[in-house]
């Protein structure tokens, strides 16, 4: 112990950057879990909608037009914000929802779970994700 106290003495610079580094690395495996909690990859998602979750797409309705998953619901951001009502019959059911590079999914998720929605998740990676798994979409 009298050797660490001594080489921390001789290099205050390296210990503080050790120390850094470490809080850093700490704060990132933190969130990275936290973000786990809240997404499901490709497959995962192929399980949910076999069960019947609700398929939210937060793309622009020109995109959605061109692909989205089968049964997908095409909503803005400004829907999400008033989603409370015009989704109140899925406050208890799994919902997940995704864009194109999944951005914009975990914000919407905060909002849907601000708004008493308890299954709210994201699709990781956005629908590139899905489209580098080579699974099908739907155009309308």
């Amino acid at each position: 112990m009298d050797r660490v106290l001594e080489y921390l003495g001789h290099h205050p610079w390296l210990a503080t950057a050790t120390a850094v580094v470490a809080a850093l690395i700490v704060v990132y495996e933190l969130r990275a879990r936290s973000e786990s909690l809240v997404s499901v990859s490709p497959q995962e998602l192929i399980r949910l909608m076999n069960q019947g979750v609700l398929l939210l797409d937060l793309r622009p309705q020109e995109e959605f037009a061109v692909g989205h998953l089968a049964g997908a619901r095409q909503m803005s951001g400004e829907q999400i914000l008033k989603a409370a009502d015009a989704l109140k019959k899925y406050k208890e059911k799994a919902i997940v929802v995704y864009d194109g590079t999944g951005a914009l999914g975990p914000a919407a998720v905060r909002q849907l779970t601000e708004q008493g929605f308890t299954r709210a998740v994201t699709l990781r990676g956005g629908l590139a994700a899905w489209r580098a798994d080579n699974l099908p979409l739907t155009r309308a």
